[in-house]
């Protein structure tokens, strides 16, 4: 028993890192996410999510006592992997970042206060709160604008930013949820069912780097369907 309050007193951030062929941008933002100045531990736990393009090789190289690495035989999409680093995590607090250089874990500090100081259960970086951002795709600025309205229309919240990939959580917050997206749906699904929940959300403005198609974006119109199914079905299922 001893030894369970001593752990609890450690307060700790697991950073999830779901990583399928990221091998030009992985060395950097690891050694990004080792530098961020946070007044918490840090775990880092990156899921390959089956890369070919030698992702695994980084991640073998990187391995040390604050980064664990778990390997996918088959893609199985960015969910799976977050849920995969989940069920790894250890800290009293989880945050998902994406495995490419978008987002910058100087972030960190911003994300985890109104966590630490128990204001919230979750807090979504936004982009659209007047961070410096690289200046992109009208059409991704639109979808993320129309999406976010639609998750505000039917979940009765005012969230600027549901796409954005810096969420922060209590650990227990995220794993009473039943999260069964495997892909991209993830986004729209925790969203709804944090909505749902009356969870305190809290929303901070954070910096973003978008990357083209070229730069290896992966997220297409595609996933717009996606993300209106998830938004719609889990209004009514759960």
């Amino acid at each position: 028993m001893d030894n369970c309050a001593h752990h609890m007193n450690i307060r700790k951030l697991s950073i999830l890192i779901p990583a399928y062929d990221e091998a030009r941008t992985l060395e950097e933002l690891i050694a990004r996410v080792r530098r961020s100045e946070i007044p918490v531990e840090k775990e880092i736990l990156v899921v390959d999510d089956a890369s070919t393009d030698g992702t695994a090789e980084i991640l073998e190289r990187l391995k040390g006592p604050d980064l664990a690495v778990a390997r996918h035989e088959t893609n199985r999409g960015k969910g799976a992997a977050i849920r995969t680093a989940l069920s790894k995590a250890s800290g009293e607090f989880v945050l998902v970042q994406d495995a490419d250089l978008e987002y910058d874990p100087r972030d960190y500090a911003k994300l985890l206060e109104p966590l630490l100081d128990g204001r919230a259960d979750v807090v979504y970086g936004s982009r659209f709160l007047g961070g410096p951002h690289r200046v992109l795709f009208f059409w991704h600025y639109a979808a993320n604008i129309f999406f976010s309205l639609l998750t505000d229309v039917l979940y009765n919240v005012n969230l600027t930013d549901m796409g954005v990939c810096y969420k922060a959580f209590r650990t227990d917050v995220l794993r009473s949820i039943p999260l069964r997206s495997h892909g991209f749906g993830f986004e729209p699904e925790v969203t709804a069912k944090v909505c749902k929940r009356h969870l305190r959300i809290y929303e901070v403005p954070i910096s973003y780097s978008g990357r083209t198609f070229a730069e290896g974006k992966k997220i297409s119109w595609r996933d717009g369907f996606v993300y209106l199914w998830c938004l719609l079905r889990y209004r009514i299922s759960d």
